[in-house]
């Protein structure tokens, strides 16, 4: 009996593609998890306190959708899902009125929430809100004016639960993160800069090059994640009880990537510039050599950007780049090369300095 050979890398291709649509990469915390299943267990009884005879769905409902990832998303999705419930109750009260108890009754409650979500510009998820409170009432058959009432009471009590809960209960905050991400684009950003160096140290053919503007190109993604963390980070904090400890923190990390992001801007244009005019014969100019050792200094002094002041050996070392690198005469066949690397040169230098900030 033959064992089974590998999965064909297509298929881990594929599989990757279909669960990466309802996965993400980073497991969701276990504390958000039962914040939310203990404020929809709460919702529940307390719900059933209020309406005995009724079960309270439509509370629990709100309770688990307002456990959000930050307390202003929180607040967002509640105000949502009680404006949905409210809007819903009164399409699916509205067209039992009119049509009746028919079996088609569902359909007319869709178009309808539709139509009152463009008419007034909700969004996608406002406006589904809308309709599946509508079919919830419908199909719940509550088609009378004192249980939709209930129900709309559920909601708001559902979603004042949810959001008590996420912000009393060790409210969440997402700042971490983000001084991670921007280790890892300065290590990587130093680490490019370097590779730059290694192309004018000796000579490259063009698949070299290649890779070496990939990984470049590739800091531009390491970038807009950053930014995406970044606004995550403050929006976490928005009325949150816990903000005060974290702002200070965030805004330093702000300040740091402002800082970074010419001198990544600057890097990948450098990367760019050898790719596309890069010879062999650069490695043999004397001046280039020089500009090759300043390289590595900045590189060096790019990544004692991120190292923490508690850090003895990254506080007590000096940086490498003291001063700035000139050249007297231009090569006469590759001027334009050594001197747009000698300008993002400077540039990469006052941004580590902070001579041009």
């Amino acid at each position: 009996m033959t064992e089974p050979g590998p999965v064909p890398t297509r298929w881990r291709r594929l599989e990757r593609r279909l669960t990466g649509r309802f996965t993400v990469p980073l497991r969701p915390s276990l504390l958000q998890l039962l914040k939310a299943a203990g404020a929809a267990i709460a919702t529940w009884f307390i719900c059933l306190a209020i309406f005995p005879t009724q079960m309270p769905i439509f509370g629990a409902i709100a309770a688990l959708i307002v456990m959000q990832d930050s307390v202003d998303e929180s607040l967002t999705k509640g105000i949502e899902r009680v404006v949905g419930v409210l809007l819903g109750v009164s399409v699916a009260l509205g067209a039992a009125f009119v049509f009746g108890p028919q079996g088609w009754l569902f359909i007319a409650a869709i178009i309808v929430s539709m139509c009152i979500g463009w008419v007034f510009r909700m969004s996608p998820a406002s406006t589904n809100q809308v309709a599946i409170s509508a079919l919830l009432m419908i199909a719940l058959g509550g088609l009378q004016l004192d249980y939709g009432f209930e129900r709309l009471i559920e909601t708001a009590i559902g979603a004042s639960i949810g959001f008590a809960v996420n912000a009393l209960v060790v409210a969440p905050v997402r700042t971490s993160p983000v001084h991670s991400a921007i280790e890892r684009l300065t290590d990587h950003s130093a680490q490019v800069l370097n590779r730059i160096a290694d192309s004018l140290a000796e000579p490259r053919n063009e698949e070299w090059l290649t890779k070496m503007y990939r990984e470049a190109r590739a800091l531009q993604q390491e970038r807009t994640t950053v930014h995406r963390l970044l606004r995550q980070a403050r929006e976490s904090l928005r009325l949150n009880p816990r903000s005060r400890r974290y702002r200070e923190s965030l805004q330093e990390d702000d300040a740091l990537f402002q800082r970074l992001q010419p001198i990544v801007t600057q890097i990948i244009g450098m990367a760019r510039a050898v790719d596309d005019l890069y010879e062999p014969d650069l490695a043999s100019d004397t001046s280039v050599a020089g500009m090759v050792e300043e390289m590595r200094r900045a590189a060096h002094d790019l990544g004692r950007l991120v190292r923490s002041e508690g850090d003895e050996g990254g506080a007590s070392e000096p940086p490498a780049l003291t001063a700035p690198y000139t050249i007297p005469r231009p090569h006469p066949e590759h001027w334009v090369l050594i001197g747009s690397l000698m300008e993002d040169l400077r540039r990469v230098r006052g941004r580590i300095t902070g001579e041009l900030d």
